[in-house]
């Protein structure tokens, strides 16, 4: 059996909902896992995704800032919400597929939105920064973060960090600009290595070859100039290593109408 997992921060799933549709006619994957959903569960468009061919959804969102949800044409045996910092901000809900979903194994997926930091790379003087950076270390003690050695477990979104010298345009010029500070790098990272988690896009794209997912808006000429960063990720537990099959990040999508600044990444696992 092949699935197929998307991560996108769609940066308000309202206001760009034609351009998901457009996505999922094209792409159709099996689990489509969005982040910044900026909308309240009571809000949330499920009629449409219903008629995209997404009957099961598990959200966690709010008014106005982050949310996320995990949309899947395959039925879940559980959903679950796991909170940070003592913060109740929408950032994380994880789905289980199993023998509903035709699955003799099951896979739990978890879905992260990780605080972006605002603008000052000191925890001192910026709260956000700080709230960050307590953020990682906790999704490194995290026991959903700690799979064991047969659990077969993905972790997908947009962990806001960019950790590799070749997952931004300019490692020199970035390294005091949030989201790839040697801090959050050292962060993150010690969170994938705390669990063995294979960086799928990194099995396929081997350094130092650049990948990126987000273009900021403050770049009219984004595609020319291409100055992006490597923000949204798919992790895969030890027990799925062997099973990924393909990646793809679909760049172009950055230059739809009115676009997130983010663009989907999509893997395939043979389960």
């Amino acid at each position: 059996m092949r699935l197929t997992v998307t991560t996108w921060n769609i940066n308000s799933v309202r206001l760009r909902i034609d351009n998901v549709a457009k996505f999922v006619k094209a792409v159709r994957p099996d689990v489509l896992c969005l982040q910044e959903t900026k909308c309240p569960d009571d809000r949330f468009p499920l009629k449409r995704f219903k008629r995209l061919g997404y009957e099961h959804v598990a959200l966690n969102g709010q008014k106005g800032y982050h949310g996320v949800v995990v949309l899947s044409r395959l039925p879940f045996e559980a959903f679950n919400i796991q909170s940070f910092c003592g913060k109740t901000d929408c950032r994380h809900i994880s789905a289980v597929l199993g023998e509903r979903a035709g699955l003799r194994d099951p896979i739990t997926l978890h879905n992260f939105y990780v605080p972006a930091g605002g603008d000052t790379p000191n925890p001192a003087v910026n709260p956000k920064f700080a709230h960050k950076l307590a953020f990682l270390d906790e999704l490194r003690e995290c026991p959903h973060m700690l799979p064991a050695r047969d659990q077969r477990s993905i972790v997908v979104g947009d962990l806001n960090v960019a950790p590799l010298e070749c997952d931004v345009w300019n490692h020199k010029a970035l390294l005091k600009i949030v989201s790839h500070t040697p801090i959050e790098c050292e962060k993150l990272t010690a969170a994938q290595k705390a669990g063995n988690w294979i960086d799928v896009a990194r099995s396929f794209v081997r350094e130092p070859e650049k990948i990126f997912t987000w273009w900021s808006y403050r770049s009219p000429d984004w595609a020319a100039a291409d100055k992006g960063r490597r923000l949204d990720h798919i992790w895969v537990a030890p027990a799925l290593a062997d099973r990924v099959s393909g990646v793809r990040v679909m760049k172009q999508l950055r230059g739809w109408s009115r676009p997130s600044d983010h663009v989907p990444v999509t893997a395939t696992i043979e389960v």
